[in-house]
């Protein structure tokens, strides 16, 4: 029951400001070890070696710490430790508060989605704004709640917090920039790996959440997205809404003729499709729940 408990606890609760305004998040202090990783061993001719041998030792210590913190007695630390990591609430936050700030102007709605999302939007239009944002719900489903609820269910705090790590180096040093091309390469790959199967499973429940397509134009539009994961969320959340997501937009000031995904779907979105895709947020997370209640009912009757 650990996991429901903890899923239950993050719902309620999310990212208390009370508590994070006084003490360090732990995926601030990964990113301020992986800060001084990159800072440290980023470096020399053999950098991707380097790379490599950084996120093992990240890894291992990780690991290790999440099985120390599992030698303490009763469950209430792991619902705990499990719960901060988890990241249902604080997604439908700031997801909805992008809506929210849409309907009061374009502008809102453009400095909102900022705070979420990597690309340029500045000259975002409505439909881009809201684009932005359901693609950034999408993904981060996968990212910050099934993932992590799948790597518990899998390895316990040794896998969750594996992956945690795992994932936070990648945010920070996988991108394909010449800084980080070598020494990000490991990161990259190995989270490209743990996020194989988590991605799928949230494309599986969030077709099950919205029964509209078939799943065949799932299977069929996720490879047109340029990762290799973030396609099938993005593709099912596409799909079961009616909408196209994906498509150009800019970096930098420049441009990135990405393909549509679900091309065929609705367009001129607007904040009250945000609202719709916040919906499926909390039904693939009921959805989740009940699953991961069911498992613990049937693993203590056998």
């Amino acid at each position: 029951m650990t996991l429901v408990f903890a899923m239950l606890l993050d719902a309620l609760l999310g990212e208390p400001k009370w508590l994070w305004s006084r003490f360090p998040h732990p995926a601030v202090l990964m990113g301020r070890l992986i800060g001084w990783c990159d800072r440290t061993f980023n470096k020399g001719e053999r950098k991707r070696l380097t790379g490599v041998l950084t996120l093992v030792a990240l890894c291992i210590a990780a690991g290790v710490s999440g099985w120390i913190i599992q030698l303490a007695p009763g469950y209430l630390l792991d619902v705990i430790v499990l719960a901060v990591l988890l990241a249902q609430k604080s997604l439908v936050e700031h997801v909805q508060t992008v809506g929210d700030a849409l309907r009061l102007s374009l502008g809102d709605g453009r400095r909102s989605v900022a705070m979420i999302v990597g690309r340029d939007t500045r000259e975002m239009d409505e439909p881009a704004v809201a684009r932005s944002a359901i693609e950034s719900a999408a993904e981060n489903l996968s990212d910050g709640v099934i993932a992590p609820v799948f790597w518990f269910a899998v390895a316990g705090l040794p896998g969750l917090l594996i992956y945690k790590i795992t994932n936070t180096a990648d945010s920070m040093i996988g991108y394909r920039t010449p800084k980080h091309a070598e020494f990000g390469w490991a990161s990259a790959k190995f989270d490209d790996l743990l996020n194989l199967i988590p991605a799928r499973l949230t494309a599986l429940l969030i077709w099950a959440v919205t029964t509209r397509p078939h799943p065949k134009a799932i299977l069929k539009d996720a490879p047109l997205h340029r990762s290799p994961n973030a396609g099938w969320p993005e593709a099912a959340m596409a799909h079961g809404l009616d909408i196209a997501l994906s498509g150009p937009r800019s970096y930098d000031g420049e441009i990135r003729d990405y393909p549509f995904v679900n091309g065929d779907g609705e367009r001129r979105l607007n904040a009250d499709h945000i609202d719709r895709a916040v919906v499926v947020l909390w039904k693939t997370w009921a959805c989740t729940l009940g699953l991961s209640f069911a498992a613990a009912v049937l693993t203590r009757l056998l």
